[in-house]
Formats: structure tokens, C-alpha cells, sequence
């Protein structure tokens, strides 16, 4: 291997109930108002015609138990909870069968937003990428293989702020469903083991302060927890 000029930050490995090795992370894709609640509570229809989807960096991405920083250049950060979906094979025009087949893992996720800035970009018809992709935006809880765990549709989802609860559905309110989310993505791109998927979030996404602790959780996986610390 060829010698570089300086080293990387190492990436996050997500560990997984039940195994030594954790799982690298790869992409990490994310699937843009799959719950039709929070599509309206953000002022917009669900678009029935197909999912879309916006991508994180996975430096960007830490483990359950982080205390970070309340992030630069935002006074409306958001929590938003999702059910993650590792991919564990290479799939490229999946099938619905095929598309479950990928499927290694599933875990707890939190994709943090800055509001303000999301908003304000796509006000003006430009790209997310400051309020989506962001430092520490993307928090991991342990995965659970999907030979241990399945998601049904009275699969509770929920998230807490400071032990009060913010948001409460079920995962039968995804308007796209696993198999069609991995499905169409495939379409468009090889996807293969380490890519992570945040499949959307529930209503009753909304800002969170410095000192705030945040806790997600899914039915029968393992939680996530996020600690904001002062601003820099």
C-alpha cells in the first residue's frame, strides 16, 4: 500500500448483539418523509411515486453513549429516531426476496438535523448537506441480526428527551417498506456489506438543548443514547 500524507480518523465499527466482530460502516443512506405524519408536521404530502433518499458520512457517524458538543452554526437542532437496516451481501436490482435476503441487521439509529439550515437550504433549491450531514449526526445502538429480530407492523417506535417522551408510532406506518426501500436503492447503486439504511422517522420530531439526554428505542433491539454537552 502506498504511504499517504497523514491518517484518516478511524471509522466507527458498530458492534452486534451476540458476535466478537463489529460491523465497519460503510454509506450510510437515508430515506427522506417515510412516516406521513411527520411528512405533514414538516409541511409536506408523502410522494407516493417512489422513496427518496439523501446521504451521511460515515465519519460523521458515532456509537450509542456519545456526548457531543451541541453543534456550530444552528439554533434548531433536532433529534428524528429510525430503525437502521445493515446490509450483510452484495445487491444490486434486488428483488423483494433478494432484498430481505441482504438484509445482516437491525438496529436503533438517530439522524440529527440542523433545522434551521436544512430548511433554509431547501428553501432555495439547494442540496441539505449542512443540515443532514453533519458531525456526530448519524448515532448507532448495537445491531441485532436479522436472524434474532424482524420488524412487525405493531413494532413500537419511539424517543424520549430528558425521560419525556416525543415520539410514539408504530413501524406499520412506513410508507415504504424494507424490502421496497432496499429494492429501489439497488436500483441506483451496488449496495454492499457496511452500507447502513435509516429507513425514516415518526411524527413529533423537535429541538433539543444543551444538557439534553436522548434516548430511542425499538421493540426487542437495543437503545440508543445521545448526551448534548455545552455549545463550543
Amino acid at each position: 500500500m502506498r504511504d499517504t500524507l497523514f491518517t484518516l480518523p478511524e471509522q466507527i465499527a458498530i458492534p452486534v448483539q451476540g458476535q466478537q466482530a463489529a460491523y465497519p460502516v460503510g454509506r450510510i443512506f437515508c430515506v427522506g418523509r417515510n412516516y406521513a405524519a411527520h411528512a405533514a408536521e414538516m409541511g409536506h404530502e408523502v410522494d407516493r411515486e417512489a422513496p427518496f433518499y439523501f446521504t451521511k458520512s460515515a465519519p460523521n457517524a458515532v456509537l450509542t453513549g456519545a456526548t457531543v458538543r451541541y453543534l456550530p452554526g444552528t439554533e434548531d437542532f433536532h433529534h428524528e429516531m429510525e430503525l437502521a437496516v445493515a446490509i450483510g451481501k452484495p445487491v444490486f436490482r434486488a428483488t423483494s426476496a433478494q432484498a430481505w435476503d441482504a438484509v445482516y441487521a437491525y438496529g436503533c439509529a438517530l439522524d440529527m438535523t440542523r433545522r434551521d439550515l436544512q430548511i433554509r437550504e431547501r428553501n432555495k433549491q439547494r442540496p441539505w448537506d449542512l443540515g443532514k450531514d453533519l458531525e456526530a449526526g448519524a448515532v448507532f445502538a448495537p445491531l441485532t441480526l436479522a436472524a434474532d429480530w424482524s420488524p412487525r407492523d405493531d413494532t413500537r417506535i419511539q424517543l424520549s428527551v430528558n425521560g419525556e417522551i416525543r415520539q410514539d408510532a408504530t413501524l406499520s406506518e412506513l410508507i415504504w417498506k424494507i424490502d421496497e426501500i432496499i429494492s429501489y436503492l439497488s436500483g441506483y447503486y451496488h449496495l454492499r456489506p457496511g452500507d447502513l439504511i435509516l429507513t425514516g422517522t415518526p411524527a413529533g420530531v423537535g429541538p433539543v438543548q444543551a444538557g439534553d439526554v436522548i434516548e430511542g428505542g425499538i421493540d426487542g433491539l437495543q437503545p440508543v443514547i445521545f448526551t448534548l454537552a455545552g455549545a463550543e
